[in-house]
């Protein structure tokens, strides 16, 4: 398959890159070589590519900076997003389009499944929510929505934590905020695999098992030889960051199973392969 990626030089789309091009063709697509707010530009890059799938993963993702800049995140986040339904009605290719956990409000306190109804919190769980909706105006699209991220490519909320504790700093994070964990790699290999198979729909990803950003960010120090304590938890609301993050975003995978697809592996498996085969602590 000829499969473009939007995106492709942040932090998931690098990591859908690295495994697309392992067996299909792909076609990376920066902001400078395709700006997906540009409707005419984006329609004058896509139509000599004769595309099979396009793989949207350019986004404003940073909840903070939306909520600052609410016009740049609709522009960039709900109406690129409206390019490219466009132009896949009129060259007839598929659509994947990377969404979040930030669709739901948190207050369920039960894992999330598919059919549960969206209520986001911040702008950017808006921007997201909306975006969606573009993409279900096709017949061939898939959503997968993923949660917090690390992997290849580009600095993660893992990264950002052993660089400060490296340099000697402590590493402030939400210690009441639960979620899921995503491998770039892992999610990658499972929408190959879901894409392959032709299964359009709403999907949940990330690896199996639940923690909190304290967890994630102790943990990952951990493992790479580092102090966990200076990993440091405060409240959401100590914090006082801009953007309301939803306490409780976990998610369960129940459309990859009903479609017979085996969840990514836990969280703790996957970030232990990250930091051996990625993560060299600075000299």
């Amino acid at each position: 398959m000829r499969i473009a990626i939007t995106g492709a030089n942040g932090l998931f789309g690098s990591g859908l890159d690295r495994t697309v091009r392992q067996r299909h063709h792909s076609i990376p697509l920066t902001r400078a070589q395709a700006d997906v707010t540009d409707a005419d530009q984006l329609m004058r890059v896509l139509a000599p590519l004769k595309l099979d799938v396009l793989i949207h993963a350019a986004a404003i993702a940073d909840p903070d900076v939306c909520q600052t800049h609410p016009e740049q995140a609709y522009q960039v986040n709900v109406g690129a997003t409206s390019n490219v339904v466009s132009a896949a009605q009129e060259l007839g290719f598929a659509v994947v389009l990377i969404s979040s956990d930030a669709v739901f409000d948190g207050q369920k306190n039960a894992p999330y499944i598919e059919t549960d109804v969206p209520h986001p919190i911040s702008i950017y769980g808006q921007t997201k929510l909306e975006a969606e909706a573009k993409a279900q105006t096709l017949k061939q699209h898939w959503i997968f929505r993923v949660s917090v991220l690390f992997g290849p490519g580009k600095v993660s909320f893992v990264d950002r934590g052993l660089r400060k504790i490296t340099n000697g700093e402590t590493y402030v994070v939400a210690a009441d905020q639960l979620g899921s964990a995503t491998y770039t790699l892992d999610a990658a290999e499972k929408i190959l695999e879901v894409v392959e198979a032709g299964r359009y729909g709403l999907y949940h990803l990330c690896n199996q098992g639940t923690c909190s950003r304290l967890e994630l960010a102790r943990h990952a120090a951990q493992l790479a030889g580092l102090d966990p304590s200076r990993v440091e938890g405060r409240t959401l609301e100590q914090m006082g960051r801009p953007a309301p993050r939803p306490k409780y975003a976990v998610m369960r995978m129940q459309a990859l199973q009903n479609a017979g697809f085996n969840p990514p592996r836990p969280w703790t498996e996957a970030l232990a392969e990250y930091l051996q085969n990625f993560w060299r602590k600075p000299q």
